[in-house]
Parts: structure tokens; sequence; C-alpha cells
């Protein structure tokens, strides 16, 4: 029960920093592409309870999955609309794995050169988690499914009339991947098998570390 309650305390520590940075990257490449919609709207910050998505962050809390409240994009304003929506949803999962390689940097710092001690260790434990739930939440927004990124992505290889038509629906989506991540194991292990490739690549951009500990 307390390694529970734990893991719901970290999580509501990634609500609080991972999400605000993964929309407010998302906002920051629209900016960066001719699109000011996110900051017109107060959006272009990171002030969590701007971003606070009530399914998503009841997703995150529980599973470890989740999603913000999307920041407002409006393509017209980009060159080429599809390829300006892949590059601004393709931020946030981004975002989210930069935050990993900094957490998984700062774990193996405190692992390896702090002295063994409890409060060392639970900090650590604490950076180790939040690394592991950023990883999550970049594969899991990379999924082809609307509400999350990976659809946005995924649409710049489909037809504008086929991509549009889904698109609309993306609330309705939402609910049914709530219901999919709370009430069924159907996206475990696909999740599951992607996150651990993708802490292999950032264990593999901080294997400096190690090898600095070993030398030392």
């Amino acid at each position: 029960m307390g390694n529970f309650f734990f893991s719901v305390f970290i999580r509501l520590i990634v609500v609080f920093t991972a999400l605000p940075i993964h929309e407010y990257a998302h906002g920051w490449i629209a900016r960066k592409l001719g699109d000011p919609t996110a900051e017109n709207m107060g959006r272009l910050n990171l002030n969590p309870l701007q971003h606070f998505d009530p399914i998503g962050t009841t997703c995150l809390l529980l599973t470890g999955y989740g999603w913000a409240k999307p920041v407002p994009i409006n393509p017209s304003y980009f060159r080429n609309r599809k390829s300006g929506m892949a590059l601004t949803a393709l931020a946030g999962p981004a975002a989210n794995i930069l935050l990993a390689i900094v957490w998984t940097l700062v774990y193996k710092c405190i692992a390896y050169f702090l002295p063994y001690q409890t409060f060392f260790s639970v900090l650590a434990t604490a950076f180790s988690l939040m690394a592991s739930i950023n990883i999550s939440l970049a594969v899991f927004n990379l999924l082809p499914i609307p509400p999350l990124d990976g659809a946005k992505i995924f649409g710049y290889f489909l037809p504008d009339r086929i991509y549009w038509n889904v698109m609309q629906y993306e609330r309705q989506i939402a609910f049914i991947l709530f219901a999919l991540l709370m009430f069924t194991p159907v996206l475990n292990v696909p999740l599951s098998f992607l996150s651990g490739l993708v802490n292999r690549l950032v264990q593999f951009l901080t294997g400096f570390v190690d090898l600095l500990a070993r030398a030392v």
C-alpha cells in the first residue's frame, strides 16, 4: 500500500512538471512554425492548471499513462498544414524523452556518488520513477489514437479527408481510450514493450555516467 501511494505521489509531481512542459513544447514549436494561437490564448506557459485535463490526469494518476488538455493549434498558419501538425505533435513526446534523460542523469548521480542513506535512496527512487513515467508518457502519446499526439503524426500519412473525419470524433475516442486504460489490459503489452525500447535508448544516452562511476 505504501508503494502505491508513493507511486501516486510521484505521478502527481509529473502532473505538475512533465505535462505542462509537454504542452508548452507543442505551443512553442507551433509558434516557431508561425501559429500564435496558443500564445494568444494564454497557453504558452508552464502553469499546470492551464493544461489540466480531468480524464487524462485521472488516467495518469491511476495507471501511469495520461495526457493534458491539448494546446490550441490553428494549422492554417502553417506553410504545410499536415507537416506542421505532425512536427507540433512530435514536440510533446520529445520533451518527455528529454525529461526522462535529465531525471535518469539525476538518478544515476545520486545512486553512484551520494552516500547510501534512506533519504538519498528514496530520492533516487523518485527520480527513477519520474524518468520511467516520462518514458511511458512519450510512448503512450505516440500511439496513433486521437486525442493523442501519435494520431496527428500518423495523420501526416493519411489523406486529408480521412484524417479530418477521424479527428472530429476526438473527444468520443478519448472516453474509449480512458475505458481501455482503466478497465482492460489490452494496451499493457504494446506499451510495456515500446517503453522498454525507449528506456534502452535513455540508458544508452546516459551511459557515460555509468562509465564515470566505474572509473571513480
